[in-house]
């Protein structure tokens, strides 16, 4: 364990010390934000890494390998009595098919709530207490440790989530959802891709166009749900002692069940609808590509 410990301590540094050679272009500004502000960041490119700290004020550093990063865009850097901003545009429409890279690294305190668009990178947030929007045109998302409800879309990647508390909107048009350890309601929607969820407390709504859909439910969560996929398997785990209604039909395989269910109304291979304890919320699974297969914790 150590050996490897130190094999990828190795790596991460030779990663940040490459990283560091071939930069070409270095700003970095500190800005006044005290816990319990907001952070703003709009940039038409960039990859950002956000993270909270136990320090006061906002310090952001940007990096590039081109030399000519601020004669190609306008940054603004503004600060305000509980809000601390950074946008940067191009100044002309001749670099939207320029190469090369650009990349944020922010601290913000813990306790902030923040607003990220980018129109080309990846975003990852850490270790916030606050209410975070999340925009990405052309990277993945990947948030933990996150206190707060969050909003994040992305159009190019998949979004990753760890040990969030609060209700979580996710939507992405081409890549996978994964999410481990939410305290909430939960909204998922991508248009290509597979669907994993590990332990939710609260109302799951997960669609995809194209994959299949897993969703731990965790201990004594009775809110229901909405899962539908057109093209791939549903697997579910429900505690044993939930009380719910369950609507399940497949249009191309099979509905089965671990879970005593009492069923009502005709019996098939492909539907089964019926209560789980003594009803309650109703949990709609939906698929026309695959089976559905109820499992229990």
């Amino acid at each position: 364990m150590r050996k490897l410990s130190i094999l990828l301590l190795g790596a991460f540094l030779t990663t940040a010390l490459a990283n560091l050679a071939v930069a070409s272009s270095h700003i970095e500004k500190t800005l006044k934000l005290e816990p319990n502000g907001r952070f703003v960041l709009e940039s038409d490119t960039g990859s950002v890494t956000l993270t909270g700290t136990s320090s006061s004020g906002a310090r952001v550093v940007i990096t590039s390998d081109r030399d000519d990063l601020e004669s190609r865009y306008s940054i603004t850097f503004e600060e305000n009595p509980g809000i601390a901003s950074v946008t940067m545009r191009r100044k002309d429409h001749f670099g939207w098919g320029e190469h090369g890279w650009v990349h944020f690294e922010v601290e913000v305190p813990s306790q902030t709530q923040t607003e990220i668009r980018t129109g080309g990178g990846g975003v990852r947030l850490s270790n916030l207490r606050g209410e975070s929007e999340l925009r990405t045109s052309g990277g993945s998302i990947d948030v933990s440790g996150l206190n707060g409800r969050l909003d994040a879309k992305t159009s190019g990647g998949s979004i990753h989530l760890q040990e969030v508390s609060g209700d979580a909107r996710l939507d992405t048009s081409g890549g996978k959802i994964e999410v481990a350890s939410l305290d909430g309601s939960l909204n998922a929607h991508t248009s290509g891709g597979p669907i994993h969820i590990d332990r939710v407390t609260g109302y799951v709504e997960a669609k995809t166009s194209g994959g299949p859909i897993s969703v731990n439910f965790g201990r004594g969560n009775t809110r229901g749900g909405v899962l539908e996929t057109s093209g791939g398997s549903i697997e579910t785990e429900l505690d044993r002692s939930a009380n719910l209604e369950i609507d399940a039909s497949t249009s191309g395989g099979t509905v089965t069940s671990d879970l005593p269910i009492r069923v009502v109304g005709k019996i098939s291979p492909s539907s089964l609808h019926g209560s789980l304890g003594s009803g309650g919320e109703t949990l709609r699974l939906h698929t026309s590509g695959g089976s559905i297969h109820i499992r229990a914790l």
